[in-house]
Parts: C-alpha cells; sequence; structure tokens
C-alpha cells in the first residue's frame, strides 16, 4: 500500500501542470481545452480520493522527490489533514470548472473569461494549492504559494477592466508583502537550524531560545494570516476579490484563503507545539469573527457581504487553531471544510443572480424568487448554512468548536465562545437581508432599467424583461450550482463520517510522531 501511495502523491501536483502545458496546445480550440482540462481535474480528485483513503487507513507518507535522500531533496507528505484538502479542494476546482465551462459555451471566448488564457492558468493555479498541501519543507510551501501568486494575478485581472486591474494590482502588492515576510522567516529559520525541511525543523525548533522561536513563529503567522485573512490583515480581501468573473471569484473566495489556514494548522502545531502564541491568536479569531460580520451587515452588495463574511468565518478556524486541543483542532478542520464548499456555492449562486438580475446590489434588486425558483433555492439552502442553522453542517462545525472552547474553560475561551455565537446570529441577519431584498421583495421598475440596458440585445430586436433574464441562466452553470449545494447537504448528511475524519487528523497533529515517522522513519531525527 505505502509503493501505491508514493506513485500517487505526486500525481495532484503533475497532472495538473501536464493539463495545463496540453491546454496552451490546444488553445485554437475551445472544445478540447474544456475536455483536456475536466479530465485532467477528474482524474486529480480520483488520486485525492483514493490517498484520503489509504492515509486514513495507513497512516501518514512521505515521498522523496527525485530520490534525493531527506532532507536534501524536495519532500511531499501526504497525511489525514493534508490528504483531505486536497479531495475538498479538487472537488472544489472541478465544479467551478465545469461552471466556468458553462458560462463559456453560453457567452463564447468575448467573455469575462477568455478560454485560451483561463484554462491553463485554472490548471497552473490547481497545481500551486496541491504543492502547498503536500509540502514537506518550508521552501516548497513557499513556492507553492508562489505558483498561487502567479496564477491568480491572471485570473482575478481577466478582461483587463480598470477595476479589476485596480483590485489585481492591490491583491499582488499585499500578496508580495506576504511573501517577503515568508521568504525573510525561511532564511531566519534556516540561519538557526540548518534546514527547512519541517519534520527536522519539529525537533532541531525545540532547542533554540524561546525568543528566538517566538520570532520566527510570530513572523510565519504574520505571513500565512495576511494570506488567510486574518484581522488585522485582512481589509485587502473585500476590496480584491469582488471584481473577478464569478468562478474565479468563487475558487478564490471559498479555497486560497484556506491554504493560508492550512499553513498556519501546519505549523503551529508541528513547528511550534508550545501555543506560545495561542492568546493572541484567540483575540486575533474573535476580532476577526466580530469585525468581519459588522462589515458583511453594512453592506449592500452582496459580492462584498459574502466578502465580509468570509473574512468572519476565518475567525472560527483560527478559534479552534488557538484553542490547541484535539477537539479545537478537529473542529477548526471541520469547518475548513464546510467553509470552503458553503462559500464556494454561494458566490456561484451569486454569479447566477448577476446574470439574471444585471446585478449583485440588493437596492436594485427584488423578486427574484418568483421569477426564478431554483435559482432562490441554490441560495437559501447554503445561506442558512453558513448562517449555522440545525442541523446544517455549519451548525456542527460550530457546536464543535462551541464545545471545545467550552470544555477547555478560562475567561478567554469563553469570550470566543460568546464571539461566535453573536457571529452567527449576526450571519444570519446578514444573509437574510440580502434573501429579503434581492429574492422576496418586488423589483422597482425604476431600478431595473439601468440594469438591464447593458444587455439588452442589439438594435431591432426586442425582448421583455422576463425573456432577458431567462436567458442568463444556462443549464450547466446551474447544474454545476446545483451540485455544489448537493455537497454542501451531504456534509451534513455524512458529517459524523467527515468529523472523525478530522478527529483522527487532529490526534495525528497534536501527536506529531506519525508525520516525523513518515519522513525519516525510526531514526533519530537531528
Amino acid at each position: 500500500m505505502e509503493d501505491l501511495i508514493r506513485v500517487l502523491t505526486p500525481l495532484p501536483v503533475l497532472l495538473p501542470l501536464l493539463g495545463a502545458a496540453g491546454a496552451l496546445l490546444v488553445g485554437r480550440h475551445p472544445h478540447t481545452q474544456r475536455v483536456l482540462s475536466v479530465v485532467v481535474l477528474s482524474g486529480v480528485l480520483a488520486v485525492s480520493v483514493a490517498l484520503l483513503v489509504l492515509a486514513d487507513d495507513q497512516g501518514a507518507t512521505s515521498v522523496s522527490v527525485g530520490g534525493w535522500p531527506v532532507p536534501l531533496g524536495i519532500v511531499l507528505v501526504v497525511d489525514r489533514l493534508s490528504a483531505l484538502m486536497l479531495v475538498v479542494a479538487n472537488t472544489v476546482t472541478l465544479g467551478v470548472l465545469v461552471f466556468a465551462v458553462g458560462q463559456g459555451m453560453a457567452d463564447g471566448e468575448e467573455t469575462d473569461t477568455p478560454l485560451s488564457i483561463f484554462h491553463p492558468t485554472y490548471l497552473i493555479l490547481v497545481a500551486g494549492v496541491s504543492n502547498a498541501f503536500l509540502a514537506g519543507d518550508l521552501f516548497n510551501l513557499y513556492v507553492g504559494f508562489e505558483v498561487l501568486l502567479a496564477a491568480s494575478y491572471v485570473l482575478l485581472t481577466l478582461g483587463g477592466t480598470a477595476g479589476r486591474i485596480r483590485a489585481g494590482i492591490t491583491y499582488v502588492v499585499v500578496s508580495l508583502m506576504s511573501s517577503l515576510v515568508f521568504l525573510a522567516a525561511i532564511a531566519l529559520v534556516y540561519a538557526a537550524t540548518g534546514t527547512v525541511n519541517m519534520a527536522q525543523l519539529a525537533v532541531r525548533l525545540g532547542e533554540l531560545p524561546a525568543g528566538t522561536q517566538l520570532l520566527l513563529q510570530s513572523m510565519l503567522l504574520v505571513a500565512f494570516g495576511i494570506k488567510a485573512a486574518v484581522f488585522p490583515l485582512s481589509a485587502w480581501l473585500p476590496d480584491s476579490y469582488p471584481t473577478a468573473p464569478a468562478p474565479v471569484t468563487a475558487v478564490f473566495a471559498g479555497l486560497l484563503t484556506k491554504v493560508g489556514v492550512y499553513a498556519i494548522i501546519r505549523t503551529n502545531t508541528l513547528l511550534f507545539p508550545d501555543g506560545a502564541l495561542d492568546d493572541v491568536l484567540l483575540w486575533a479569531a474573535l476580532a476577526t469573527m466580530v469585525i468581519g460580520i459588522l462589515g458583511a451587515v453594512a453592506q449592500t452588495d452582496i459580492k462584498r457581504m459574502l466578502s465580509f463574511t468570509l473574512v468572519s468565518h476565518i475567525g472560527y478556524m483560527v478559534f479552534g487553531i488557538a484553542l490547541g486541543t484535539a477537539a479545537g483542532l478537529a473542529g477548526a478542520v471541520f469547518y475548513v471544510v464546510h467553509h470552503i464548499a458553503i462559500q464556494t456555492t454561494l458566490f456561484l449562486a451569486t454569479g447566477l443572480v448577476e446574470r439574471r438580475g444585471g446585478t449583485t446590489n440588493t437596492e436594485k434588486l427584488g423578486g427574484l424568487a418568483k421569477a426564478s425558483p431554483l435559482l432562490a433555492i441554490l441560495f437559501f439552502v447554503p445561506a442558512m448554512n453558513l448562517a449555522g442553522i440545525p442541523p446544517l453542517s455549519g451548525f456542527i462545525g460550530k457546536l464543535g468548536l462551541i464545545e471545545a472552547g467550552v470544555a477547555l474553560g478560562g475567561a478567554g475561551p469563553y469570550v470566543l465562545v460568546g464571539g461566535a455565537v453573536v457571529t452567527s446570529l449576526l450571519t444570519l441577519v446578514a444573509v437574510a437581508r440580502v434573501w429579503g431584498r434581492a429574492f422576496w421583495r418586488p423589483r422597482a421598475v425604476d431600478t431595473a432599467d439601468e440594469d438591464l440596458e447593458a444587455t439588452r440585445p442589439a438594435a431591432g430586436t426586442s425582448a421583455t424583461t422576463a425573456q432577458l433574464q431567462e436567458n442568463r441562466l444556462p443549464r450547466l452553470m446551474v447544474a454545476a450550482t446545483a451540485g455544489f449545494v448537493v455537497v454542501t447537504l451531504a456534509l451534513t448528511v455524512f458529517g459524523g463520517v467527515l468529523y472523525g475524519v478530522a478527529d483522527r487528523a487532529a490526534v495525528d497533529l497534536l501527536d506529531r510522531t506519525p508525520y516525523l515517522e513518515s519522513v525519516f522513519g525510526l531514526e533519530v531525527i537531528r
């Protein structure tokens, strides 16, 4: 079985890179490009599911790429956490790709997501995400982040509009600042320990003076906190994501910030298990939850509201990490999986709202529930899940985190529990306002015309408003969004199974031994 895992482990990185090369070669043949991209990501998802099953059964396994001995070569490590993240990430990227294909088929290449550019860049993004989850050393993790940055900048600025270029510049500047901090931290770690292999660092960092450890941990947390949009390092996100095309916004909002959360989980448990900064993380989690959701409540645009809830709910994950217990980490891991699926679904549904209503401004929307009951359901179900309505997966994740906080006890965890409850209630307020304004109330005639004018047919043709709106919901886009809704409901139905995997992953993270033995066997690590 271990030999099979070693064969499969590099494929989530290798297959998308080969697929990107193939997509470039067939760039003049859009249909072939679409088929190639879907086949590649389907294969990556199948490999990821196999790795999760094997990792959950066999434990952690590592692969030394190119046969170089540890720690000289690149090491890829598959354990329960990394395999679970691969599965959810590739489920999301495949579903969003299907949505993007539907958009491309409906609109042609002269759209917000030019096919010849989108597909290879998107596959490179998937390779970067997979590499980050599998990285067994800090520098390879840095490489994964940089691949993400290069691909995400192209995707964020597709179409070349002024708003997207402006948002892309903000995103790149912030990301480069984060990367510089990360690279400086890697340099200091290597200077202090002589290695960047995370299994070796797990031992050598503990031999350093407490002040040096605190400095290194702080720098890594700042770098990852920017990428994960943890307050006060989150101001860039609400202005960067909403301007992108719907498929790009969905995969960015659902997935990319969670790569930063994953990095925080991995380094805090493996490299710095003493919890020196857990109190700081607790208060950062509280500020992220409360300030983010207050921003969401104040928004009238659906995309910006969802962007602020994205920031807010990162706080739940940081809350679980900061508790430093198996229950807290299990809750955090479960919530990461839940939130990736929910946030992606909501942004795709919002993309359909924009096609149907001509805008995402709730002041100019109305009557969507009557005009398109299916669209109303596709938005309502994940919105209630985001708010944590029982018995949906959002409720399961929040309940697990709250129970972990109460079990640990103390002033900090109790305050966080209160903040988590308030945030959940305010999330319900934010999504209920969107529902009431965009879907339930009648649409005012004087606000509709301006939004419809930009998409009205050429001169000499005529169409009713209803016909115009109906044409904006291609079946493949609706099917992809509906598929995501089914996935979010499956997280509820199989919540016990998923929470079991998350709990076993949390136990391994705190133990550290399975990870270390997967890299070095039973040798003494020096």
